[in-house]
């Protein structure tokens, strides 16, 4: 199993203080659709996860001092990733359910569907 936040307990922080990252492991492309806009935002596809592994991820990303959100699209990229990440050692990745998707259904319609 994988730790994981609902897409309303995802909105709670976003509203709040609170220091972590968000990641976006999305195609770039995808990002003209629906973005959610914030400072602690990090957009790193999973495709160049793939290619390039770790060193993809920003140093803060990869320090683990602060918790790592994962989102995707419908939340089975960010599954993937999440997954992949505890099997590399990483502690502080956690799963949006639902994705992006779920978040403009239910939190905050303005970041757009597709």
């Amino acid at each position: 199993m994988y730790p994981e936040i609902t897409v309303t307990e995802l909105g709670e922080k976003l509203k709040s203080e609170e220091k972590f990252i968000l990641l976006d492991v999305r195609e770039l492309s995808e990002l003209e659709y629906a973005k959610v806009t914030d400072s602690r935002l990090e957009v790193t596809p999973m495709s160049r996860l793939a290619s390039e592994g770790i060193k993809a991820l920003s140093e803060s990303a990869r320090s683990q001092e602060i918790p790592v959100y994962v989102m995707c699209h419908h939340g089975s990229r960010s599954v993937q990733v999440t997954m992949w990440l505890a099997q590399q050692g990483y502690k502080n990745m956690i799963n949006v359910s639902g994705g992006i998707n779920e978040y403009a259904r239910k939190v905050d319609s303005s970041v757009g569907f597709y």
